[in-house]
């Protein structure tokens, strides 16, 4: 059995980090009724599924890829994942300005993987 390659591991952890932190830094918008104390102890509870996934493909990742390029990687991976959120659960469409915005942050990605 071949092991999964070192890129793949860690943007498949990163994508499954930043589908749990979403939810639980925007997931209780749907809640506003619950009370704060218990939006944050949920949040919180969520959050440790996060770093179940980040701390591993951090580690994993470093050394294939430098901090700078993993944290570029979390980024980008934020981003979309937070796009499909904000459309999908939040039913909030994204703008041409968002759009605009997160163009403008990948073309920042180019350049910390920018090799020339």
């Amino acid at each position: 059995m071949h092991a999964i390659p070192v890129p793949v591991m860690t943007i498949g952890l990163l994508v499954l980090s930043n589908v749990f932190m979403t939810f639980a830094w925007y997931g209780h918008l749907k809640f506003k009724a619950a009370p704060l104390y218990l939006v944050i102890v949920i949040s919180w509870g969520i959050a440790l599924f996060e770093y179940c996934f980040q701390v591993p493909a951090n580690r994993i990742g470093h050394g294939y890829f430098s901090a700078a390029e993993l944290k570029t990687i979390q980024e980008v991976i934020t981003l979309t994942v937070f796009a499909i959120f904000s459309i999908v659960y939040l039913g909030e469409p994204l703008q041409w300005n968002h759009l605009a915005g997160f163009t403008l942050i990948a073309a920042g990605a180019f350049f910390i993987f920018y090799k020339g």
